[in-house]
């Protein structure tokens, strides 16, 4: 799949978004690379073979008070290559595509790893 095929199912996975949830994201940037570089990797606590299917840098809202402002945007990186590799066809890796760009603005909203999984399980 090209970057620019694979940046597309990212914007579909976007707008699929609840309206409640895309009305109140604000200076968040998307960055679609190719893989992780090992310094993340590490500053993550994933070691090989494990891999990083997406990452939310910046505060999320919990934690952001009146003094927060002038600043960069925050950022999900989505990254392509781990996805395509452990996708059988363009059907499952936009589900994956979905699945990551969810979880990874789960974070912006303050929600935790284990939070997310107890939403996903139906907990």
């Amino acid at each position: 799949m090209t970057h620019t095929e694979f940046e597309a199912l990212v914007e579909r996975a976007l707008r699929t978004l609840p309206r409640r949830f895309k009305e109140k994201i604000a200076n968040v940037a998307i960055v679609v690379e190719d893989w992780a570089d090992d310094e993340t990797l590490r500053d993550v606590g994933i070691e090989p073979p494990d891999t990083l299917y997406g990452l939310y840098r910046g505060i999320d809202l919990t934690r952001r008070d009146t003094s927060y402002g002038n600043v960069l945007p925050d950022t999900i990186h989505i990254y392509q290559g781990p996805i395509e590799e452990d996708c059988v066809d363009t059907e499952e890796m936009a589900e994956l595509v979905r699945d990551t760009v969810i979880h990874e603005i789960g974070h912006y909203f303050g929600l935790d790893d284990d939070t997310m999984e107890g939403i996903e399980q139906g907990q």
